[in-house]
């Protein structure tokens, strides 16, 4: 049977399939008769997971394999169990010459990294007014270009995909638009400046691949957090660019208070306007990805499971049409 590219949530018992995944999972096992080592993975992409077995392995390849690794894999696609499982017959790392394109093996935010870059940096950063908050801000967002590419914003849960930090803060932004026009006593510059710093030290807190997938938190980001190791750099950033000492504190306490609450990492709330409405738009981000996350996955007119991340709460899925809402 002819060998074919399929995505994972393509596959069909019996497919003969050649696929670039990536490795969510690996042990090394033995058979219950005989003693025989194998391989048992779990591999995917950005449609789905599916295990894998590698039967036949050489010694040398016993510990070679590493969750995240790329890998071209040949084989079958059969059943056991009444669940699809994958029987790898031939698998290599990737390559640079295979030219694998991240987002189909991760899940990815919906806009290109480069744009929301791009915007963040024109729209607003460059706008800004205050000249301290402007230095500030420009020089910690330029500095960190390289892995606000692909970090995400959180190992798990919300905007836990490839590119979604900057997403996040694209988004907030969007609502922070809207937010200052109905409350037009907000100042515009500090509510902008404090979402684009407030979650900047996530990028040293934790240790992701350039396909966005969180490995570990550092030993910094264990020790520290990013609320501290946030405030630290606005600090530094802004002795370096000679801010005023005023700007300088207000920054920091909005990156200081957004958790709210102390066993969030928060050790005061928010003491002036911007920096509460840091934290709702924080919060109405992040609680809005969940929810939309997880109705996907639903079918209409049913509940999920307990959400952790939404304080155990379930989400229903409405049975009506909602597109006819929109």
């Amino acid at each position: 049977m002819e060998l074919k590219f399929k995505k994972v949530n393509e596959y069909k018992t019996g497919d003969r399939v050649d696929s670039y995944l990536i490795i969510k999972r690996v042990d090394l096992k033995t058979t219950n008769s005989g003693g025989k080592k194998y391989l048992d993975f779990l591999i995917g992409d950005a449609t789905g997971d599916i295990s894998a077995k590698l039967w036949e392995i050489p010694a040398d390849m016993e510990d070679f394999f590493e969750p995240n690794m790329v890998v071209r894999v040949r084989g079958t696609v059969t059943s056991y169990q009444n669940q699809l499982q994958f029987k790898i017959e031939r698998i290599r790392l990737s390559n640079d010459d295979d030219d694998v394109d991240p987002q189909t093996l991760v899940k990815s935010a919906p806009l290109e990294p480069e744009f929301m870059y791009g915007e963040i940096l024109t729209k607003y950063i460059e706008t800004l007014e205050n000249i301290d908050m402007k230095l500030i801000v420009e020089r910690l967002f330029r500095e960190n270009e390289e892995k606000l590419m692909y970090y995400p914003a959180a190992k798990r849960n919300h905007h836990s995909i490839r590119s979604g930090l900057l997403y996040h803060v694209l988004t907030m932004l969007h609502l922070a638009d809207v937010i200052t026009e109905v409350y037009p006593f907000l100042n515009h510059d500090l509510l902008v400046s404090g979402i684009i710093l407030h979650d900047m030290s996530k990028l040293v807190e934790m240790d992701a691949s350039d396909m966005g997938i969180v490995r570990e938190y550092t030993v910094q980001g264990t020790l520290l957090g990013h609320i501290t190791l946030g405030v630290q750099d606005i600090g530094r950033v802004g002795r370096e660019v000679g801010a005023s000492d005023e700007i300088v504190m207000l920054l920091e306490h909005m990156v200081l208070s957004h958790h709210y609450e102390p066993e969030y990492g928060s050790p005061v709330k928010p003491m002036f306007p911007e920096a509460e409405m840091l934290h709702f738009i924080d919060v109405m981000d992040a609680r809005m990805y969940d929810m939309k996350n997880i109705q996907s996955g639903l079918e209409p007119g049913t509940l999920s499971d307990f959400i952790q991340s939404l304080d155990r709460r379930k989400i229903y899925r409405p049975e009506f049409d909602q597109d006819e809402t929109q």
